[in-house]
């Protein structure tokens, strides 16, 4: 009968528990301005996890720096438009601009080279504040409050106006991020509270379509404005859709405006606003998307008196739910790669912004840990894009494909969850996509022109013919053929548990591609042309963006790119001692650059590892693979207090749609994946005293800390549900067994934590 009250007792403070975790406000921990400075490239703006529509102040518009629309060093807003990206080092959106006025409504140019438009008011960052779901500013030339909140696929706002006979607002709808060219527009005034739009812009997406619909609590007046004008004295002409909104107001008097958003047509941006944001109840939607922040930063309970560190962990899972969005309308239609609207079950929906040449690393990893199910609506998004597109796009962005940076990691995606026995989509297509993906054939691909030779370069052609990719055949060679040799081995070991022993084994020796790239004579990854001769002159520290061997890097950083076979980078290397050597002049050597233009994404350098860019982020661990994890502990701890702050320039590099982040929130945990495929975890450095991963299925993951400080670094002991571990490593299957890793640090190396 005590052992049953015992029972009961536990069973009623695991509810509890797990209620708290349901219910805990870590919200008050997110700063979403962290990554607004430097060149983090996020945005504050108020948006749901993974929601379509993401309205946020825009402070400049042209420059690598505008990608998101706002950099914090700014002092002016041109107004709130409803689409963002999230830390991209390419820009696009800004779609649909809407800024309240009082007074003289000023619309011309002032420059194709200014970042402000003639409306544009200053503002102090005083009166500004953001959290998950909510942002507000006042706009110090007019004397309004702006204040935004957000649903999936529409936004409400609230302006807060002083007395004047001459309010109103401005809706720019030719406006964009980098100035845009508007193909098509359409603007429809429909009665005295309703506006709807519908246009075709061209920019890094070649067919982008916006479509919206607001609606006003405001009767209004207005001015239409669709003369074309030039953007300098004498230039060129160019089409304009602007509404200029006139009424009065009183002091303090607010008006709401609510609008949805659709790529399908501007009926489906009304039904999304319709059935989302119905009434005007502004305060509820913002407790709604506050209350949706919080069930998702529950998934990742962070015990810890250092609240700076917790600011830094959850706003970084923040950044992991901001992207991928989702794309298909509440009624389940999606504009498809193909530029056709598919019709789609409403509760099965698609998703937009696949990064995944950053994403493949450690955002999606991390996704089969806290969201499988989502993880698993993501790959099924990617086989309907192949199915539409003809292949699995490389980095696609509303419904279009940017043949943006190299490699076909949907691949790795799609194998590390199948690996880990996330299995709900068709893996005999995704299989089959992906051999087509990686061969060479240029025929029946669903995408721009100037796009197809990024998208299906000569590269596949030569690794697939001649067994490597010549530099003097194609650009960035030697990273290319490195990530295609581990995506192969993803493909081969997805065949060999499909039983297609064919596949398997033709590309598990595409997997071992990697060897014919490194020189011994130099011990680097090096450029091979076509007679099989080295590249000359051959220097490791020089970088030609986007226009050498490597990608966005250079030979120290692309040397290490080999996590399907650690041991045989090692064994070309000269052996342990060898790999070890080279390994510690990586982070020891001058972090000078040297070439005719060097890529701004080598950043947050330690010598010549750059964690400011993908390339790098698996290389700190790799000395837990040769017996020397003290020195993975020592550098995860410098990286993780470095790199990472509670301020705008709190990034190393771009966010990159969630993968930056994602590294920090398994590093700070205490684990990494160095090789997505592989479903086994890294221990590096833990940063936190405790902290529990509430699983998909009802279990729990807790990492417990002991004698955790600043100073103590090192790890003294570690323990897996009571037992010791004898290795560095423990797999995906342990964590979501549900259980406790014991981990013990101290301020010194411990030479012999691990058993080799």
């Amino acid at each position: 009968m005590k052992q049953l009250k015992q029972t009961a007792i536990l069973l009623l403070m695991a509810i509890s528990t797990a209620g708290m975790a349901a219910t805990g406000d870590y919200v008050k921990y997110v700063n979403p301005f962290i990554g607004t400075g430097g060149h983090g490239h996020t945005f504050p703006g108020p948006v749901v996890p993974h929601g379509m529509i993401q309205p946020s102040p825009d402070t400049r518009m042209l420059d690598w720096d505008s990608c998101s629309g706002y950099y914090y060093d700014d002092t002016t807003i041109n107004g709130f438009s409803h689409t963002h990206l999230s830390g991209t080092g390419c820009c696009d959106y800004g779609d649909v601009l809407l800024m309240p006025t009082v007074g003289r409504q000023d619309y011309f140019s002032l420059g194709s080279k200014s970042q402000r438009m003639a409306y544009a008011s200053s503002f102090s960052h005083r009166n500004e504040h953001a959290e998950p779901g909510y942002y507000s500013v006042l706009l110090d030339r007019y004397k309004v409050k702006a204040e935004l909140t957000a649903t999936k696929r529409a936004a409400i706002h609230r302006y807060t106006f002083p007395e004047s006979k001459n309010a109103g607002f401005i809706l720019d709808f030719d406006y964009s991020l980098q100035q845009q060219t508007n193909k098509e527009m359409q603007i429809e005034v429909i009665s005295n509270t309703e506006i709807r739009g519908r246009k075709k812009t061209m920019y890094w997406a070649f067919d982008q379509y916006i479509n919206f619909y607001v609606k006003f609590s405001k009767p209004f007046t207005y001015t239409m404005v669709t003369d074309s004008m030039a953007l300098d004295k004498g230039g060129r002409k160019r089409p304009v859709a602007k509404v200029l909104l006139h009424f009065s107001t009183k002091k303090g008097e607010v008006v709401l405006a609510k609008m949805g958003i659709s790529s399908v047509d501007m009926q489906g941006a009304k039904m999304n606003l319709e059935a989302e944001i119905p009434g005007w109840d502004f305060n509820g939607v913002r407790a709604s998307a506050r209350k949706a922040w919080n069930d998702y930063l529950a998934k990742i309970d962070v015990k810890d008196k250092n609240t700076q560190n917790k600011t830094i962990f959850y706003t970084a899972l923040y950044h992991s739910a901001i992207s991928p969005n989702i794309f298909s309308d509440v009624d389940g239609r999606h504009l498809g790669m193909d530029l056709k609207i598919h019709q789609g079950d409403p509760h099965k929906p698609q998703y937009t912004v696949f990064s995944l040449w950053d994403t493949f690393r450690a955002l999606h990893p991390l996704q089969t840990i806290i969201d499988p199910k989502l993880n698993q609506t993501f790959i099924r998004s990617l086989i309907q894009k192949s199915r539409e597109e003809g292949i699995f796009p490389m980095w696609e962005l509303s419904g279009n494909e940017t043949g943006e940076m190299i490699g076909y990691h949907a691949v790795p995606v799609i194998v590390d969850a199948y690996m880990k026995g996330y299995r709900d989509f068709d893996v005999e297509e995704a299989l089959k996509m992906s051999v087509r993906t990686a061969e060479y054939d240029t025929a029946g691909i669903n995408c721009p022109r100037l796009v197809l030779p990024r998208l299906m370069p000569q590269a596949k052609y030569w690794k697939n013919r001649i067994g490597y990719v010549p530099c003097d055949k194609d650009n960035e060679s030697v990273a290319k053929a490195l990530e295609y040799a581990y995506d192969d081995w993803c493909i081969s070991i997805l065949a060999d548990s499909l039983g297609k022993k064919d596949i398997a084994n033709r590309y598990a020796t595409f997997g071992e591609g990697y060897r014919n790239y490194f020189d011994p004579s130099v011990r680097f990854m090096r450029g091979k042309d076509s007679n099989g001769n080295w590249r000359t002159p051959f220097n490791p520290t020089s970088s030609v963006h986007r226009n050498d061997d490597y990608c966005e890097g250079n030979a120290w950083q692309w040397t290490w790119f080999v996590p399907q076979n650690v041991d045989g980078l090692m064994k070309l290397m000269g052996g342990k001692q060898a790999f070890i050597g080279k390994l510690d002049s990586l982070f020891s050597a001058s972090s000078k650059m040297e070439g005719e233009s060097v890529s701004a994404d080598i950043s947050g350098l330690i010598g010549q590892y750059a964690h400011g860019n993908e390339p790098s982020h698996h290389i700190t661990h790799l000395y837990n693979y040769v017996g020397q994890p003290w020195k993975t502990q020592a550098l995860v701890d410098s990286v993780l207090h470095s790199l990472y702050h509670n301020a705008p320039n709190g990034l190393s590099g771009n966010e990159d749609c969630g993968q930056m982040s994602a590294w920090y929130i398994l590093n700070s945990m205490g684990f990494y994946q160095v090789c997505p495929g592989k479903p086994v975890y890294s221990i590096g450095r833990p940063l936190f005293s405790e902290v529990t991963i509430n699983l998909e299925n009802g279990k729990h993951f807790t990492i417990v800390t002991k004698e955790n400080s600043r100073k103590n670094r090192y790890i003294q002991s570690v323990s897996l549900n009571g037992k010791p571990l004898s290795t560095p490593f423990f797999t995906h299957s342990d964590l979501t067994n549900g259980g406790t890793l014991v981990i013990t640090m101290g301020d010194r190396p411990n030479y012999h934590t691990f058993r080799e």
